[in-house]
């Protein structure tokens, strides 16, 4: 619950508050918000495993923005676009942790009556 309400604020907080990226740094930014993305779904979708633990989550996001971040500085001084490598995993990790929340929701709903077979 913590992760959603956390999502929520940093969404309204990001709406709300001016903040202008220079173009040099576009990149870094999207990767910083791919790599959220990913720990936000992630801990939702270990939440409704029932597994969720918050160090893991945390020191998730840290590690996988770091690396991300790390992958297109290098990438960028050599003049490669490494930043590729980030975004497939982490957009592939996103609809899979997508899926398996789709799938408790249906299943939480299908074992409520709510969803009639």
């Amino acid at each position: 619950m913590i992760i959603l309400i956390g999502a929520v604020l940093g969404l309204l907080i990001a709406f709300i508050a001016p903040v202008h990226i220079p173009p040099e740094y576009t990149k870094y930014a999207a990767i910083g918000i791919l790599a959220a993305l990913d720990s936000v779904f992630g801990g939702i979708s270990a939440y409704c495993r029932r597994c969720f633990d918050l160090k893991v989550f945390l020191s998730g996001f840290l590690v996988n923005t770091l690396l991300a971040a790390g992958l297109t500085f290098i990438g960028s001084k050599l003049d490669i676009d490494m930043s590729l490598a980030a975004i497939v995993t982490f957009g592939s990790r996103l609809f899979q942790n997508l899926a398996e929340i789709r799938r408790y929701l249906l299943n939480k709903w299908s074992q409520n009556g709510k969803i009639k077979e």
